[in-house]
């Protein structure tokens, strides 16, 4: 009883003392205490007084950094629009006598998305109503024309109703893809045709927002005449009403403030600040205090809009500082206080029983513990995870009911017995790995594991955590697991979602576009082979045409029957059969974007784990990575090798692209985070493969280079487990 004894000492210190106290005068020193104690009180209400004046003062300084901000960000956003008016007058005032000239217009139009396509406009349209025809400019492809709408369809206003100078925008409209807006320009002298540019609000206005940062934490967003979020980093707002979109993502918080301000300050164009209570932060929940500052976007565009930019940050970056030194202000107060107030107890109460009223207390502690334990261990029993703890053998100190329930017995009957009596040699001898990993670096160790339990398999997410003695030696291993089996069946269910969104379209594309007219071909081949002489140079021509096309059938065949794939049935694979069957998909594609391919496969390299489908999975998800990071062609690397020490298998796929950009080298692996331009990646590439590499007990990481100093590219690594 280390607490018992600790009291027990204590008061034998105290009756010491009691008895060679001297005779003091009792009521002196109380009012001493008392008269301290009052000072010491007003002291701490100026003190109180002074941190919130302090905090005002400290905030309305923020705010007005955070104003000087917002203004900055409004200037940039002006001048953006402004550009963008300028070019679509430009290239009315170009265009105006080019429609009959369809090759100088396409080029006239190219040439303007060289320099308009970073501030989101996607397409260029002519809309001719006398006509009724719409012509409709893309990037990078040729034009096309349909049957004009009506303007007013589209929110804008007729020709005849916009001056030649003035820019007509339409309301923004939330799309799939992003907010969206029209910006019009009639041809002068003409009441039929008008040009439109079609802008994308979220790449318009990404550029400016997405790097604000105010303090450590603070963001902007930005609303439009209507009150909708075209602009928030929280991505669920973007296109929706910011008077009713916070109560739909944290109802019971109360928003009146941030209401009044966007209603009665920001929509009527005014410049200011003020605070207001949000209901989320970056990730963080609750009733979170904001500093705000707003000013209004001067855009110069019919009709006027008053779109409104603010910045934000938590009050509590500003104020933590200003706490900072108040508390320890007030611990020396609280400390001189509990002196005082110690000291006048002691004269007042030392004559009591300290004996009876120390044993009392030591009781209530003890009582108190006693209750302490048994609400955590109340805890550790409800939880439904598997909690046990081991020694460096691997042998069970102790074990939750749960655990105990699970395998189908009572905690006291698997203690002092070995990991393997509950789980499989194999998954034994994994815990007992990372068991002896704590002993020897005394971190925590995460794993996940494959249990087989009767005829179906469940996985663990296991944390395997040391618990140390006084010295810091760790005495035992606490192991906390969780069931994460359905995680694993949303992996697997990604898996299939990415190779349908990698290989569908190509798969399609190749049946309808090359084996319909090859199938022609080699018909009509084979009816001059029965026309013609076997002996003529004429029949063996006709013979060279039929084997390239049935060459060219079967490549498209290996395509196909990649694209069927379905869920892995093997655990053991070929490396080098997995990339050389994979370099007969991608070998027309290396050559389309001039990328030269070096393999170096290394002969009698031992079946590693994992199937052979799903690893031509992750292979070609850092093939086509490694293609879009060289626009320009270069040079693939593909190599496998046996890592000796490990007996690993491993293959790295090298390129020298334009590399990973270093704040995104931490994100890569994360589900739905994509470098590439939108509608291009899914994001599920790397995470996928992750997973699947993960499954198998595998590892993959990468380099990359950026710098001058050093040639370019990434190098990803794949380390397989081996079948020995």
């Amino acid at each position: 009883m280390p607490i018992l004894g600790h009291y027990e000492m204590w008061t034998r210190v105290s009756l010491m003392s009691a008895e060679r106290r001297p005779k003091i005068n009792r009521n002196v020193l109380f009012l001493v205490s008392s008269i301290a104690f009052m000072f010491m009180l007003a002291g701490a209400g100026l003190g109180l007084w002074s941190a919130k004046e302090m905090r005002e003062t400290v905030a309305d300084q923020f705010n007005q950094q955070q104003l000087a901000v917002a203004h900055h960000v409004s200037n940039l956003i002006e001048r953006q629009m402004a550009f963008l008016k300028r070019e679509i007058i430009f290239l009315r005032d170009r265009s105006a006598t080019l429609l009959i000239q369809p090759d100088a217009m396409q080029e006239v139009v190219q040439s303007t998305f060289q320099r308009v396509l970073e501030s989101g406009v996607w397409r260029i349209e002519i809309i001719d109503t006398a006509s009724r025809k719409n012509y409709i400019f893309t990037p990078f492809q040729r034009s096309s024309v349909k049957e004009a709408e009506d303007t007013r369809l589209l929110g804008l206003a007729g020709p005849e109703e916009i001056g030649e100078q003035e820019i007509w925008i339409s309301e923004t409209d939330a799309r799939p893809y992003g907010i969206g807006i029209l910006l019009a320009a009639p041809y002068p002298g003409e009441s039929s045709r008008m040009l439109i540019f079609n802008v994308n609000i979220s790449w318009f206005l990404t550029p400016f927002l997405s790097q604000i940062r105010s303090g450590q934490s603070g963001y902007a967003w930005l609303i439009d005449d209507q009150g909708r979020f075209l602009y928030h980093p929280n991505t669920d707002f973007v296109g929706k009403s910011a008077f009713t979109v916070r109560e739909e993502k944290f109802p019971g918080s109360s928003f009146g403030i941030i209401q009044f301000i966007q209603k009665e300050r920001m929509l009527e164009g005014k410049t200011g600040s003020g605070y207001y209570y949000s209901g989320w932060h970056r990730g963080i929940t609750g009733n979170i205090k904001k500093l705000i500052a707003y000013c209004p976007l001067n855009l110069p565009v019919t009709p006027p809009k008053k779109w409104s930019v603010a910045v934000v940050a938590p009050t509590s970056e500003i104020e933590d500082w200003v706490q900072r030194g108040y508390l320890r202000l007030f611990f020396l107060q609280g400390l001189v206080i509990m002196a005082v107030l110690v000291s006048a107890a002691a004269v007042l109460f030392f004559e009591m029983k300290w004996s009876r009223a120390l044993e009392k207390r030591v009781d209530q502690r003890t009582e108190d513990l006693k209750k302490s334990e048994e609400k955590y261990r109340s805890l550790v029993e409800s939880a439904e995870d598997f909690i046990f703890t081991v020694d460096s053998e691997g042998v069970f100190q102790s074990m939750n009911s749960f655990t105990a329930n699970f395998f189908g017995g009572r905690p006291e009957e698997f203690i002092g017995k070995r990991l393997s009596a509950l789980f499989s040699e194999r998954v034994a001898g994994i815990q007992l790995g990372a068991i002896k990993q704590v002993h020897a670096v005394g971190k925590s160790v995460r794993n996940e594991l494959e249990v087989d339990i009767g005829d179906h398999t469940i996985w663990l997410s296991a944390n395997f955590m040391p618990l140390k003695d006084e010295e810091g030696a760790v005495t035992s291993v606490l192991c906390i697991a969780r069931d994460i089996t359905e995680n694993k069946n949303l992996e697997r269910q990604l898996i299939n979602t990415e190779k349908l969104a990698s290989m569908g379209t190509l798969a399609a594309g190749v049946a309808h576009e090359v084996n319909n007219p090859l199938g022609v071909i080699l018909g009509f081949c084979d009816l001059l082979l029965r026309k013609t002489e076997k002996t003529t140079q004429d029949y063996e021509d006709l013979k060279t045409i039929e084997r390239q096309g049935l060459h060219c059938k079967q490549v498209v065949e290996n395509l196909l029957s990649f694209a069927r794939l379905g869920e892995g049935d093997s655990d053991v694979s070929n490396l080098n059969e997995c990339v050389q069957d994979i370099i007969k998909v991608v070998k027309h594609t290396l050559e389309m974007h001039d990328i030269d391919l070096h393999l170096s496969l290394a002969e009698d390299l031992p079946p590693v784990r994992g199937d052979a489908r799903q690893l031509q999975q992750v292979f070609l998800n850092l093939i086509n990575n490694a293609v879009s990071a060289m626009p320009e062609g270069g040079s693939l690397r593909i190599r496998t090798f046996l890592e000796r020490p490990t007996r690993r298998g491993v293959i790295q796929f090298q390129d020298d692209g334009v590399g990973i950009r270093e704040e995104d080298r931490d994100r890569i692996f994360e589900p739905f985070f994509t470098t590439k331009p939108e509608g291009e990646g899914t994001g599920l590439g790397l995470f996928v493969s992750y997973g699947i590499i993960t499954k198998y007990g595998g590892a993959i990481d990468f380099v990359s280079h950026q710098s001058s100093l050093k040639p370019s590219g990434t190098t990803f690594t794949i380390k397989l487990l081996t079948e020995t």
